[in-house]
């Protein structure tokens, strides 16, 4: 509470002259009342959840010690990663701007006799043009169309609330392991000259496309007879002196 002391030294004083008044505030109570309300609002208060990214790990259900290493051919599908350079930079797009990735990928078992054309296919990171997938994430979801189709349906029950969150990422997991599902097997395989980021795309594309097989190794022998052929059929030069 506040009190007002008037101040009264003693002495004389002049005629008309103002009394000096002295207020004296005691913050005692304010502070004890603070000390309650956060108390209060501790006890009352719903804590914030913390918001995380939600990953579909690689995994090996229903698959034999034996047989991890094994997919069937129309199933399997190998992307070999490399980013283009600019000396010894990364070199930029001038429309968008993002730096230029390529994969190079093939289906199934690797043909080394380049009988089609398909032997080695070029792609790169494009995503969504119109809503519609476009570059390798058009192939890989086409590979994974079944899990795609019951993905983008618990989608549309998510959003029209017909499922909790918890419930949408629950199916969602179930559904991306389905064994009944046509699945594909991507094995990820990052050049000498790809960055982190390159990897990190591909990784992002396992995630949106619902892949949970899939795993990274380094390119192989056969690996770069095929992108050997691919350079002298197209006169372009892939494989280069390591610039990182």
């Amino acid at each position: 509470m506040a009190q007002i002391e008037q101040s009264d030294k003693g002495g004389k004083k002049k005629k008309g002259a103002q009394k000096k008044m002295q207020i004296h505030v005691d913050f005692t109570p304010m502070v004890d009342m603070n000390m309650l309300l956060i108390t209060f609002f501790m006890l009352c208060t719903t804590m914030i959840k913390s918001q995380t990214l939600h990953i579909v790990l690689p995994t090996n259900e229903d698959v034999k010690k034996e047989q991890q290493a094994q997919a069937k051919q129309s199933e399997a599908i190998t992307l070999i990663l490399d980013t283009e350079y600019e000396g010894d930079k990364p070199k930029i797009d001038a429309e968008t701007g993002k730096t230029i990735h390529n994969i190079y990928y093939y289906e199934g078992i690797a043909d080394t006799t380049f009988s089609t054309p398909k032997y080695l296919v070029r792609e790169q990171f494009i995503g969504n043009v119109n809503h519609q997938p476009q570059g390798i994430r058009k192939i890989l979801r086409d590979k994974n169309k079944e899990v795609m189709a019951e993905y983008d349906d618990l989608k549309t029950k998510w959003k029209n609330k017909e499922i909790t969150k918890e419930e949408f990422d629950q199916l969602a997991k179930k559904n991306s392991a389905d064994s009944t599902k046509t699945r594909p097997v991507v094995v990820i395989k990052p050049g000498p000259n790809t960055t982190y980021e390159g990897l990190i795309n591909a990784l992002d594309e396992m995630q949106i496309n619902q892949i949970s097989r899939y795993s990274i190794e380094l390119p192989t022998r056969t690996d770069s007879l095929l992108l050997r052929h691919y350079e002298q059929a197209h006169g372009e030069t892939i494989i280069r002196p390591t610039v990182r």
